[in-house]
């Protein structure tokens, strides 16, 4: 029986970018009409490679600065979520470049929450493993005080439970502008650890 199950959800890739630098202040994603993923993640990417240096996100397992297995190779984002987000510290809209953002999908509901393990498969074959959820962090904030002067301080709370996911490569292919994304979901209950 498979491990995964496609689901009729799907998502539309409305923009796609890449982080070519480690600039902490513009944090920019440089927009791209195409991405060729390879289980590297994105040639030229600040965050490709199959292995990276923890981070405070995973500190409670790692000391900073570990080498262990990339996750992180691609920061996905909600269409509808970012425009809560938006809405929420008062501008019209945000760049999702400004976010370092690899990817921004339309359609999924509840997007941030996509169960961890899911995958997002692209009709060239390109699947995305969801690692977990992203955590709102300072970097977009400076780089939308940047443009949106005393908006970004509001990012961090305004971005909680909708910052998107991170995901990694599992099938190499090409992910374009306009191609539609069905959502696979691990075939498990939730876990109960009192029931």
């Amino acid at each position: 029986m498979p491990a995964l199950k496609p689901t009729d959800y799907t998502a539309t890739v409305t923009w796609l970018g890449v982080v070519t630098n480690a600039d902490r202040v513009e944090l920019l994603s440089e927009p791209r009409e195409r991405l060729d993923l390879t289980f590297a993640g994105v040639a030229g990417s600040f965050h490709d490679g199959a292995t990276r240096s923890s981070c405070t996100r995973v500190k409670s397992q790692y000391p900073k600065g570990t080498e262990i297995r990339n996750e992180r190779q691609l920061s996905i984002i909600s269409a509808e979520e970012l425009a809560e987000i938006a809405n929420l510290i008062g501008v019209e809209a945000i760049d999702p470049a400004r976010l370092g953002a690899s990817m921004v999908l339309s359609g999924l509901p509840d997007f941030s929450f996509v169960p961890p393990s899911s995958r997002l498969q692209s009709p060239s074959g390109a699947t995305l493993t969801v690692d977990m959820q992203n955590r709102p962090c300072q970097f977009p904030a400076k780089s939308i005080e940047a443009v949106a002067p005393g908006k970004g301080r509001g990012f961090k709370p305004a971005a909680a439970g909708r910052r998107g996911v991170t995901a990694s490569v599992a099938r190499e292919g090409c992910v374009v502008i306009g191609d539609v994304l069905r959502l696979h979901i691990p075939d498990q209950r939730a876990w109960q650890p009192e029931g």
